[in-house]
């Protein structure tokens, strides 16, 4: 299986509007039309991008790079991660979540933070197995995880 982190664009952004998660699962991340809003309106720090799995779209993920922050413990946030409800279970948010720390590894990133509900076991497991810890902290209603690079 090939992934690969393509920028959300003209060409590609209605289809990335239209991926959703499980019903019980919109609780935890908000749509990816909501998102790229909210990235248009953060374009300073905002880097959205549709995931592919051997040339098909079947997620999204949201980053902030923050080049003004000078905590380098706040700098680097992965602010949306989802695959699509009809492509969850086949491996590709392990594959994705792999290729998300690369990217953020490649840009020179030393610690990767995110927070999600204390509920959304399936997301926490995941991040759990590929290094994040929760730090105590709180983001709202969300526990903090953070992964040192």
């Amino acid at each position: 299986m090939v992934i690969e982190l393509r920028r959300i664009g003209s060409d590609n952004r209605a289809e990335c509007e239209q991926l959703s998660v499980r019903d019980e699962q919109k609780q935890y991340i908000a749509s990816n039309k909501d998102s790229l809003t909210e990235a248009e309106n953060n374009s300073d720090v905002a880097r959205t991008f549709a995931i592919y799995a051997d040339g098909r779209m079947v997620g999204f993920t949201m980053f902030a790079f923050d080049g003004y922050n000078e905590d380098p413990e706040d700098k680097y946030w992965l602010w949306r991660f989802m695959i699509d409800k009809n492509e969850q279970g086949k491996g590709f948010g392990k594959a994705a979540l792999a290729e998300i720390i690369r990217y953020f590894r490649e840009h020179n990133a030393d610690i990767i933070t995110l927070s999600t509900k204390e509920t959304n076991s399936a997301a926490l497991g995941l991040y759990h197995r590929f290094g994040f810890s929760e730090n105590g902290k709180m983001n709202d209603d969300e526990i903090i995880l953070k992964l040192c690079l």
